[in-house]
């Protein structure tokens, strides 16, 4: 089955007119010198028009009621409308444009997906999320590795990204990659920012890890509300990629922005993974995590450790919140996005081993697997309640994670 596509409409013929308006297709061919018909509820006809050579036609008329059709002796040879898109009913209301949608080609019969199917797609999507929700959890498991902190502000990072990634691309008008890549720059700097503006200094003042964690509450409220304010309680589309097209079948459908989000996230997080293993500040890092003043004591800078994670934690936290938009949200950025991550990134980390990147990894994967599959059973809405589930079961049997140590955890 075939749909016709819509055209967006701002012009009107005769002050007072609105427009019906489509755009007819069978399949990737235009389907050009068309007559598309507009009768009255007396079956007058009122209107008509002939689809172009890029199949686009519209009629103007007065705000009312319609029957929309489409002249079937006008269509080429071999190309027929579906029985129930042959007469459309329209309403028009005034200062309103209404897209009409023709069918093409032969009806389908069945809507039915079997259960294998619809299991390995959600499979598929919760690989994608889980992916997603690891970028944004890596950095907050090496963030309470190097310092013993629970940053319940690490949501707004995830928010903050995306805003500033939809400001460059929306209001100064850079491409979406272009614009992440900017916004990951500076997702990198307020990481900074924070550690040398705030936790470098109450960490100096000898601030208990408590105190520290009251702060990141309040500082998690205060930047929520800040972006409240500054960006809007409505949900922005970016102004890319907002129009997909599946691609592949079946069970394995996936538009090329999902694709495209499983692609980065993978690339990353092994990237993330090699600088642990193969580098100095990565090795590092690991030292500080496992014991900071032995850390210290063997000449390692850690000041210059955790502002390094500071910084990889700001900018995984602006990455994550643009593939949160664009793939979990449908391009589309909101004020509290991060704050709905933030407990399933707790989840993830806690499932895999409080401070240890790789079971940030492992858990975050898991937890997303597990929050895509449960819409099988229950209601999409509801499906972030499985992130509170896995957290408390977690908490209960097996504290310290799956990768983590009972003295990591005390």
């Amino acid at each position: 089955m075939i749909l016709a596509s819509t055209l967006a409409s701002t012009a009107s013929a005769a002050p007072g007119d609105v427009r019906i308006f489509g755009n007819l297709r069978n399949g990737t061919e235009r389907v050009a010198d068309v007559t598309v018909t507009a009768k009255d509820t007396g079956g007058a006809t009122v209107g008509t028009a002939t689809s172009s050579a890029t199949g686009a036609w519209s009629i103007s008329l007065p705000p009312g009621n319609y029957v929309v059709s489409i002249d079937e002796s006008t269509l080429p040879k071999g190309i027929s409308v579906q029985e129930k898109t042959r007469s459309i009913p329209v309403v028009l209301t005034a200062g309103t444009d209404r897209p009409v949608i023709f069918s093409f080609g032969a009806e389908r019969t069945s809507t039915e997906v079997s259960a294998v199917s619809k299991l390995t797609r959600l499979a598929i999507d919760g690989l994608r999320f889980g992916l997603i929700i690891a970028i944004t959890g890596v950095g907050l498991s090496l963030i309470f590795g190097t310092t013993g902190l629970t940053n319940f502000a690490h949501g707004e990072l995830v928010t903050l990204g995306a805003v500033i990634a939809w400001a460059i691309n929306v209001k100064l008008g850079l491409n979406l990659i272009l614009a992440t890549v900017i916004a990951v720059v500076i997702g990198a700097g307020i990481g900074v920012a924070n550690e040398l503006g705030i936790w470098r200094l109450l960490r100096r003042r000898r601030s208990g890890l408590v105190a520290q964690l009251v702060v990141s509450i309040g500082l998690s409220l205060v930047a929520r509300y800040l972006i409240l304010i500054f960006f809007s309680d409505r949900s922005e589309p970016f102004a890319d990629y907002q129009v997909q097209t599946q691609i592949g079948s079946g069970a394995f459908a996936i538009t090329p922005v999902n694709l495209f989000c499983i692609i980065v996230s993978l690339v990353v997080l092994v990237a993330v993974a090699t600088m642990l293993q193969r580098t100095r500040i990565g090795k590092a890092m690991r030292a500080v995590a496992d014991n900071r003043d032995l850390a210290a004591s063997s000449g390692i800078d850690v000041d210059r450790v955790i502002l390094f994670v500071w910084a990889l934690a700001g900018a995984l936290a602006t990455l994550g919140g643009v593939l949160f938009a664009l793939s979990e949200l449908s391009g589309r950025v909101q004020w509290e996005m991060g704050f709905k991550l933030l407990l399933l990134m707790f989840a993830g980390i806690t499932l895999g081993g409080l401070g240890t990147a790789y079971g940030a990894l492992l858990g975050c994967v898991i937890v997303g697997l597990l929050v895509q599959l449960s819409t099988y059973w229950v209601n999409p809405d509801l499906k972030y309640i499985g992130g509170l589930v896995v957290l408390i079961v977690i908490l209960a049997i097996r504290p310290q994670g799956i990768l983590g140590s009972r003295a990591r955890i005390g």
